[in-house]
C-alpha cells in the first residue's frame, strides 16, 4: 500500500470511496463528496491523501484550514474514508499517521469531529470550551503540536456547512 497526495486521475475515485465509506455512517449527509470536491475547488485543501494498493485508491483523507477561537493555524481532518471492503486492514491508520506527520510541519494542531474510541490511538482528546455547533463535544477532538490547549468554537471552512443549503 502507498500513501500518497492525490492526483487529478484519482478525483472519481475519491468521490466513490467517500461516498462508500460513509454513507455506513448514521452521521453522513450524503454530501461528504462533495464537500471535497468544494474544498478543492476552493484550492482550500491543505492535505488530500489516497492510499492505493495495486493501482487502486482504497482510501482517502483530507485536511483543510480551520481556526479555533482566535487561534489561527489549525487543521481540520475530514473525511477520512476507507472503502467497506478494504475496514480493519490499516489504512485509516496509515492515512491518519501520515497526515498528523505532515501536519506537525505547518499547523498549530489538527482537530476534527469523530468517534474518540477511533482517533484517540493518534492522540485526539476532547478539551473543555472546544465545540462545534451541532455536535455533542465528545466527539470534538483535537491535538494541538505547540502545547497549547483550544479553546473556542471550531471554525471549518464553509464547504461544511453543504448539508444546510
Amino acid at each position: 500500500m502507498l500513501i500518497r497526495n492525490e492526483t487529478v486521475g484519482d478525483i472519481p475515485a475519491i468521490a466513490r470511496v467517500v461516498t462508500d465509506a460513509l454513507k455506513m455512517l448514521a452521521q453522513s449527509t450524503g454530501t461528504e463528496a462533495a464537500i471535497v470536491e468544494r474544498l478543492r475547488g476552493d484550492d482550500a485543501l491543505l492535505l488530500s491523501l489516497v492510499a492505493e494498493d495495486e493501482g487502486e485508491v482504497i482510501g482517502y483523507l483530507a485536511a483543510s484550514a480551520a481556526r479555533v477561537g482566535t487561534q489561527d493555524g489549525w487543521s481540520l481532518i475530514g473525511p477520512l474514508a476507507v472503502l467497506p471492503s478494504r475496514h480493519r486492514q490499516g489504512i485509516g491508520s496509515a492515512l491518519m499517521g501520515e497526515a498528523v506527520r505532515r501536519l506537525r510541519a505547518s499547523s498549530r494542531g489538527a482537530a476534527l469531529v469523530g468517534d474518540p474510541a477511533y482517533y484517540s490511538r493518534f492522540g485526539f482528546r476532547t478539551f473543555p470550551g472546544l465545540g462545534v455547533a451541532g455536535f455533542p463535544s465528545e466527539v470534538v477532538q483535537a491535538l494541538p503540536f505547540d502545547g497549547i490547549e483550544p479553546q473556542g468554537e471550531l471554525i471549518h471552512h464553509p464547504a461544511f456547512g453543504l448539508d444546510q443549503q
